[in-house]
């Protein structure tokens, strides 16, 4: 099953930025709404959410570039095709074509990290921001110990030097994914079928393995390099940040404290959750939206 047959009255698009095709689905009327996915998942993601949301708001719901059904540009030796401005850069121009030139953002995970980029690079289209269950990338790095390695070995695993990881997950890429995405307190329950089939048909795809490898490993080379040239700048406009309590941001960072390092005018709360919010606490993450967007 494709991620658009999971939203009824969607419309799907796919877009070429710049060279790059952007996949994805839109519908509903009224503030522009961009919704983005995490590792290693799809568009999909938001499908329990993006229904309640459309009686709200134009949402666009897009595929990362490497990810799901946007293109997977042949990366270099710094993996700039991968940084979190080039992917961010994707989605702007998307968000143009579309007639959105102001627009919030709601983003999960590598998603997340994308919508920081953004804010930072792109701050006069960026009118507000809710990222879900991370701390930033420099400083999760920076102040990583030994909990946090165990329990997002991944981080390492992805960056080793191609294509070793990209061998060892090719050899069984189902068993690696849920394997991964399982692992926490709800194991694999936030996951409706119809998403798991997408996102398990999409991670078959070698490329999609070599590109979100390209996106970890742009996260710990040039994604830093970007923010450290940030200097004392920070994101503008207002974010709230979202944690599970369950999760390994509420095990191992202080998320709010570390975001206030970042932004400006910063909020944020746990959920009794887990990682995957969106999924497995739909209805208390579209409330956290409509509470803190203003209208």
């Amino acid at each position: 099953m494709s991620g658009s047959l999971l939203f009824e009255g969607f419309e799907t698009f796919d877009i070429d930025c710049d060279g790059v095709n952007v996949h994805g689905v839109t519908a509903g009327k009224g503030p522009p709404l961009l919704l983005l996915h995490g590792y290693p998942q799809t568009h999909a993601m938001w499908h329990k959410i993006a229904p309640m949301l459309m009686q709200h708001y134009c949402v666009i719901a897009a595929d990362l570039r490497g990810y799901g059904h946007s293109g997977k540009p042949d990366t270099d030796n710094i993996h700039s095709p991968y940084s979190k401005r080039a992917m961010a850069g994707d989605l702007v121009s998307m968000m143009a074509h579309l007639g959105h030139d102001i627009f919030r953002v709601v983003a999960h995970d590598r998603g997340a990290r994308v919508a920081h980029r953004m804010a930072m690079d792109w701050p006069q289209q960026v009118s507000e921001m809710m990222l879900l269950d991370i701390a930033p990338t420099r400083e999760m790095y920076r102040f990583a110990d030994t909990a946090f390695a165990r329990a997002y070995w991944h981080w390492y695993f992805l960056i080793t030097p191609a294509p070793f990881p990209e061998k060892m997950i090719e050899a069984d890429p189902s068993h690696f994914w849920l394997s991964k995405c399982g692992s926490g307190a709800a194991g694999l329950s936030p996951f409706s079928k119809g998403a798991l089939d997408t996102y398990l048909s999409c991670f078959s795809d070698p490329q999609m393995i070599h590109a979100t490898c390209e996106d970890y490993r742009a996260a710990f080379s040039i994604d830093i390099e970007h923010d450290d040239a940030d200097g004392d700048r920070k994101i503008e406009c207002p974010l709230q940040v979202i944690w599970g309590e369950q999760g390994v941001i509420e095990q191992c960072f202080d998320a709010l404290s570390l975001w206030q390092l970042r932004a400006s005018n910063v909020s944020g709360f746990s959920l009794p959750g887990g990682h995957y919010l969106a999924e497995e606490l739909p209805t208390e993450v579209f409330q956290s939206i409509r509470n803190f967007f203003s209208e």
